[in-house]
Parts: structure tokens; C-alpha cells; sequence
């Protein structure tokens, strides 16, 4: 009996925004693994060459662009830049994410509010725009948006943040209507408690961690690798037939 080749990614061309560290990271590196050739981008060029060349040394394929996602300019640059290179666009992953606020919803300034909503909506909603163009033009393609569990139930003292990560899942419902005649899906992941450095502000406050380990059916955060294999899923021709869905990797913690 021959292996399912359901999950097999060879010839397709991925982007992987917030990819040089945590879940971004683990899912492009995964990407790579089933034979993705994989764009690697954040902001700082040098962190997204150092995991593009640790990807290329074990043997997958991997170029860095650097890309704030906040800056119109450099999304309508990148998204050319891969026209360029590789003349199409099979899979986006928006993983870059903006969390600069941690406290009480009335003592958010402007600042902090601006730059969440234009990280997490704006650049999700553009970057899906200029993206969703590239893959109309081929006829396919699969979009993942990184939202949060907080986008269901907002999470302590991340009032805007939990706010912008509801807006990315009513948004992935609205791309994957409007694009399904294009032969474009758009999904989402709705991650739990994850041990990153975006989400340091709850792992390394015990009390914080504390009440939301009680939370957790599996009483632990997860680990950045166990967020991409529902990536994978999603991106691949295992979920041919899904799209507009959100999926909770939470620990339980929403069940």
C-alpha cells in the first residue's frame, strides 16, 4: 500500500510572514520539510536569512524577504518580488502579528491601538489582497491566518489585541466566500498558549500562567511545532474541501 501523498508540498511556493522565530518559524520549517519552496519574512532581513539558511542546510528550499506587514509599501513590494522570482503564489501563511499593550483596556493609548489594528488587520487584509491577486492569476491557492483563541474569548489585559484577532477570523469567512470561485481557501488557526517570546507576558508572569494553565484541559502551553501541523493540513490537498473554518490548537482550553 503506497503512502498518502496528501500532504506533499513539492512545487508549491509559500510565504510565511513572522517566520525568523516561534510559530512562524515552526511552520515554515515544516512547509520546507514536505517540500515547500519557502519565503521566509519579517522585518529584519538578518533573522529570516539565518532560518532560510537552516532550512537550505538540512536540505529544503528557502530565500529570506524581509517585510513589516504595517507598511503598505513593503507588502506591494514583496508580493512583486515573488511575481519576479518564482511567477506565482500557492500558499500564504499570516503569522506576523503586533502586541505591543499589556494591561487594562482603558489605559490603552493611541499609539498601541494603531499599531495593532495596522499589523493584524490592515496587514493581514492588504498582504491577503496582493497575495489573493498573484493566486487568481494561476487559478489555486490556500491562505492560513494565524488568529488567537482570543479572537472567541479575549484574553486578560490584551483587550485591542483580542479585539484585532476576532476581526482576522470574521475576515478569513470573508476571503474564503469571496475567493472560493478563484480556486482560493482561506483558513484559520486559532492558536492557544504558546511558548514564544510574543507570549512571554503570560508565560513568565506566574500568576498570569497559573490561572491560564487552569484553563487547559492539557495543563501546558504548547510548543511553537505543535501549532504547523494544522498548517500543513490546511495548505495542503488533505483539506481540498475546507475553507472558511477556523480550528482551535488549544489544549482544550475552548472546549
Amino acid at each position: 500500500m503506497q503512502k498518502t501523498q496528501l500532504f506533499d508540498l513539492d512545487g508549491k511556493v509559500a510565504l510565511v510572514t513572522g517566520a525568523s522565530r516561534g510559530i512562524g518559524e515552526a511552520i515554515a520549517r515544516l512547509l520546507a520539510q514536505q517540500g515547500a519552496q519557502v519565503i521566509i519574512s519579517s522585518r529584519k532581513l538578518d533573522d529570516c536569512q539565518a532560518v532560510a539558511d537552516a532550512i537550505t542546510a538540512s536540505g529544503g528550499k528557502a530565500v529570506a524577504m524581509a517585510c513589516h506587514i504595517g507598511d503598505m509599501d513593503q507588502i506591494s513590494a514583496t508580493v512583486q518580488a515573488i511575481r519576479e522570482k518564482f511567477g506565482k503564489l500557492d500558499i500564504l501563511v499570516n503569522n506576523a502579528a503586533a502586541n505591543p499593550y499589556f494591561g487594562n483596556v482603558l489605559d490603552t493609548d493611541l499609539g498601541a491601538f494603531q499599531k495593532t489594528v495596522d499589523v493584524n488587520i490592515r496587514g493581514y487584509f492588504f498582504m491577503s489582497v496582493e497575495a489573493g491577486k498573484l493566486m487568481r492569476e494561476n487559478g489555486s491557492g490556500s491562505i492560513v491566518n494565524v488568529a488567537s483563541v482570543n479572537g472567541i474569548v479575549p484574553g486578560e489585559l490584551q483587550g485591542i489585541y483580542s479585539i484585532t484577532k476576532a476581526a482576522v477570523i470574521n475576515m478569513t469567512k470573508v476571503f474564503a466566500k469571496e475567493c472560493a470561485q478563484f480556486g482560493i481557501r482561506c483558513n484559520a488557526l486559532l492558536p492557544g498558549l504558546t511558548d514564544t517570546k510574543f507570549a512571554s507576558a503570560l508565560t513568565t508572569n506566574d500568576a498570569i500562567l497559573k490561572r491560564a494553565l487552569e484553563r487547559i484541559p492539557l495543563r501546558r502551553a504548547a510548543d511553537p511545532s505543535e501549532m504547523a501541523g494544522t498548517v500543513l493540513y490546511l495548505v495542503s490537498d488533505a483539506s481540498s474541501y475546507t475553507t472558511g473554518t477556523a480550528i482551535n490548537v488549544d489544549g482544550g482550553m475552548l472546549s
